[in-house]
């Protein structure tokens, strides 16, 4: 089973999101491994972002995720990555489609309310990047001979 790093960022948690962007992404059938709270370093928050180094808006991400609480998740299931890009929408959220979270809370590019991995090998890195193995939990639940063939 394929795995995606997922983040509700610090406006999604300041805007009593937590539980609606849980619900989508439990609702499609996908497993949460890995959930934990948590005020985000400066360091783990400059690794985080690390591509963006060189960016004039490097200082701003890092300012931001470090602003208030974040809510880091592990999430499992078949086709996890490429699916949890549609549940979550287009980065600006004017170009999100209405249905997906950006599209139906996020106003700004600036508080897009969510991360979620771009691909596999991206996913890989964040998920070692914001937990240890002992943090993820792997489990079968009922429902998965509902979900798959």
């Amino acid at each position: 089973m394929e795995r995606t790093f997922i983040m509700i960022k610090p406006d999604g948690v300041q805007r009593n999101l937590i539980a609606e962007i849980i619900k989508r992404f439990e609702t499609k059938g996908f497993t949460l491994v890995g959930l934990k709270m948590m005020k985000v370093s400066r360091s783990l928050a400059e690794k985080h972002y690390e591509v963006h180094k060189e960016r004039p808006f490097f200082a701003g991400l890092v300012n931001y995720i470090i602003s208030a609480p974040v809510v880091a998740m592990v999430w499992e299931g078949e086709g996890v990555i490429a699916s949890a890009r549609k549940i979550i929408g287009a980065t600006k959220p004017l170009e999100a489609e209405p249905g997906t979270i950006r599209g139906d809370y996020a106003v700004t590019v600036g508080r897009n309310l969510i991360h979620g991995s771009d691909a596999p090998e991206t996913a890989q890195t964040e998920i070692r990047l914001w937990f240890k193995e002992e943090e993820l939990v792997s489990w079968d639940p009922t429902l998965k001979p509902w979900l798959y063939e």
